[in-house]
């Protein structure tokens, strides 16, 4: 750090750019986390969402190794047949979302990465299972069996990280789990699907629950909930009576509302006041982490053989006549699913941008022809009112670093990008970064500094 260049120069900044962050920086003071957008949504009823005529099912829907095809051009497939088995340990399974005839093994849009190689079905419309739909008991099947029958589903953590979930129930030889975690947070601006699911499904996740707490061999499960969702709250505790005691003890925690509440290791902090350490995992301090959502479908793939191949997501924001809580099946277009909610495109032209996921964590997109995929949460149409200014000089008034709910520096890490000094970059510790967004948020030099961040991931990884 002896490179003068690295540091901050406050002298670019004429007089009216120092005065309009000062007032600024007063203003968002007491205003650290975004207001939460969520009327648009909340009160509105889980629907099924239109049965797409084409789906588009990208390798990669998970953290780890891509999934590859065992399936080929022109084989007819039902909707839950297998299409790409998990290569390797930490990777899933993917299941066919629609009845069809597979038209195409080719590189398509992902709304993460920006393209991938993915297998495209043209749907018959008959929307035939490949599965039987009849319940069994799963708590009457051993540990091993409810692990196998989750990996085979292709379950991944349904939060947005896509982490595949039998990974999470067979923790490492020596890493003994007394407590699961089960994330009701749903912290991020306007998205509701989570609390819809709580609200429709309760007696549904408390049996998940209970499947994954025998997976693991845990007696302690703690649901954390924040306070704006009184109702999920008390129609959890609720269902406990109402679903059969394995004799798990399972505790609804009425959390603060605030951001990023959601992300796992703030959660199990909260929650249990213990730390993951730099780099680590939950296992690591005995516990594991799961979305609701995630829950849910653990439920139906044990009790009804059901894989994952459709979840609820939010599609709220701007020029939209009906936003919803839709049950999506993977693969379906953007397009598809914004005009399920009366949304016109040609006939805005003050769209500022389209985001897959949440205002906070999500990501924008550039085609409405991109799929959605297992870790979408959520579509947002926002208009030009949330056009974030243009960039000026950092002021070095620290409210990224007060505001990191990691304990880390984003100023230095983006500053060490922008000079291309990984030395620098790699000294703050930029993987330990969750991508909340708080600290882009917060700035008042409206410096994009989760994407710094993202480039220095890249940067200490290679």
């Amino acid at each position: 750090m002896s490179s003068p260049e690295v540091y901050f120069n406050l002298k670019r900044l004429s007089r009216a750019e120092i005065f309009y962050i000062i007032i600024k920086n007063i203003l968002i003071m007491n205003f650290i986390h975004p207001p939460e957008f969520k009327g648009l949504t909340r009160h509105k009823k889980i629907e099924k969402g239109p049965l797409p005529e084409r789906v588009v099912l990208t390798l990669s829907q998970h953290t780890g190794a891509p999934s590859e095809p065992v399936v080929k051009v022109g084989d007819i497939v039902q909707t839950g047949t297998l299409i790409a088995q998990a290569k390797g340990f930490i990777s899933s399974n993917l299941h066919s979302s629609v009845s069809g005839k597979v038209v195409a093994i080719e590189n398509a849009l992902h709304p993460v990465i920006g393209g991938f190689k993915a297998i495209v079905i043209q749907s018959d419309g008959q929307d035939n299972n490949a599965f039987l739909v009849s319940y069994r008991d799963g708590l009457d099947l051993s540990r091993e069996e409810i692990i196998d029958i989750v990996k085979d589903a292709g379950i991944v953590g349904l939060g947005g990280a896509g982490f595949p979930t039998h990974v999470k129930l067979s923790p490492p030889p020596g890493k003994k789990i007394d407590t699961l975690i089960i994330n009701g947070a749903e912290c991020e601006p306007y998205l509701s699907c989570d609390h819809r699911l709580m609200l429709e499904k309760p007696k549904e996740i408390i049996a998940g629950i209970y499947l994954i707490a025998k997976a693991l061999g845990v007696n302690n499960v703690i649901v954390g909930i924040e306070e704006n969702k009184l109702d999920a709250i008390e129609n959890l505790g609720s269902a406990l009576f109402m679903v059969k005691d394995i004799g798990v003890k399972v505790k609804v925690i009425r959390l603060k509302t605030r951001y990023p509440q959601g992300g796992e290791k703030q959660l199990i902090k909260t929650l249990l006041n213990r730390e993951v350490p730099s780099g680590g995992l939950p296992f690591e301090v005995g516990c594991v982490v799961n979305n609701v959502q995630t829950v849910f479908a653990i439920y139906e793939a044990v009790c009804f053989r059901k894989p994952l191949y459709e979840r609820v997501i939010t599609i709220a924001g701007s020029f939209l006549a009906k936003p919803k809580n839709v049950l999506a099946r993977i693969g379906t277009s953007i397009k598809d699913l914004l005009e399920f909610c009366g949304f016109n495109a040609s006939s805005n032209s003050d769209i500022y941008k389209i985001v897959m996921g949440g205002p906070m964590t999500g990501i924008s997109q550039y085609s409405l022809d991109t799929p959605i995929i297992k870790g979408t949460s959520g579509i947002l149409v926002m208009d030009r009112r949330f056009k974030v200014g243009d960039e000026i000089s950092c002021i070095r008034c620290s409210r990224c670093i007060s505001s990191c709910p990691a304990g880390l520096m984003p100023c230095m890490i983006g500053n060490g990008v922008k000079f291309n000094r990984s030395d620098i970059v790699a000294s703050f510790n930029p993987l330990d970064c969750i991508e909340c967004g708080a600290c882009s948020y917060v700035c008042p030099s409206n410096i994009p500094l989760v994407q710094l961040i993202k480039l220095a991931k890249a940067m200490v990884k290679a």
